[in-house]
């Protein structure tokens, strides 16, 4: 598709310059025209009707791609929803009537794993409305998301200790995004706690607070901390962009994103909001 279309633009360029450079030859030379404000008047219609040209040529075929694969996800989404549901509620109904620990504790795994696979067409459903320009922002209370999102880490990372304190806080802002953020960071802090297997994680005076006591990260760790594809162990699990997407958001949000960190003491992420409602 892209190698047609960059040889149709390049065919519909070298046609238009072209005729440009004839039509001037003609002008100048064989019509002997001596009035340059009409001269460049054409010149002017002539490359305003070019770009408009090459513009279409050059974002229709796209655009109807965007549009068939936006299509195709939601006809995805739409097919993973029930058989997703149907596992959940399946495990769950077992989990009640089964006696034995060790069938139990396999269902408690499953119903985890399908919840990590609900979490993840939450995340589907929230790039397609964003990508369509759709309305993303409620009104939501962050202690509660945060509480929520702990419970769910708590079940993937059993080993870890997560101390959590949080007071109400009631904002207006995009609440699956803000979701993703908390997760992003949690997870980088379980990922290098390496010895004390405990988080801290507070909601206080419009602030999150996210602390772990693991590996930390030097000055010049922390500079490079936001580039894509940079992670300061390249044994651990990952591709290096969560914390650029954090910033992204925090700076498309009006929220302002700090980090503190010292090495083998480990790191504390504060995200402050600008726009809270209230208690």
């Amino acid at each position: 598709m892209f190698r047609s279309l960059r040889i149709n633009i390049f065919i519909y360029y070298f046609f238009t310059v072209t005729c440009f450079l004839l039509l001037a030859y003609y002008f100048v030379n064989i019509l002997h025209v001596e009035n340059l404000y009409l001269f460049a008047l054409i010149v002017f219609c002539i490359v305003v009707l070019s770009g408009v040209f090459i513009s279409k040529l050059a974002v229709d075929p796209l655009a109807e791609y965007v549009h068939n694969l936006q299509a195709l996800s939601k006809e995805t989404l739409h097919e993973l929803n029930l058989p997703i549901s149907t596992i959940t509620a399946t495990t769950q109904l077992l989990s009640k009537k089964t006696e034995d620990e060790k069938t139990a504790k396999r269902l408690a795994r499953i119903d985890t794993a399908c919840k990590m696979l609900q979490e993840r067409y939450n995340e589907l459903d929230y790039l397609i409305k964003m990508q369509t320009e759709q309305n993303v922002k409620e009104e939501f209370f962050i202690d509660a998301l945060v509480r929520e999102r702990v419970a769910f880490v708590e079940k993937i990372y059993p080993q870890m200790h997560f101390n959590f304190y949080a007071e109400p806080m009631l904002i207006f802002g995009d609440k699956k995004g803000l979701a993703k953020v908390i997760d992003n960071i949690i997870d980088n802090g379980v990922k290098y706690s390496t010895t004390l297997k405990q988080i801290d994680i507070e909601v206080k005076n419009g602030t999150i607070t996210i602390k772990d006591y693991g590996m930390g990260m030097d000055e010049v760790e922390l500079v490079h901390i936001f580039d894509n594809y940079y992670q300061t162990n390249k044994n651990m699990q990952g591709f290096g962009i969560g914390l650029n997407l954090v910033k992204r958001f925090c700076e498309k949000n009006n929220i302002e994103l700090l980090f503190e960190s010292s090495k083998n003491i480990g790191t504390t992420v504060q995200l402050k909001f600008k726009n809270k409602l209230g208690k």
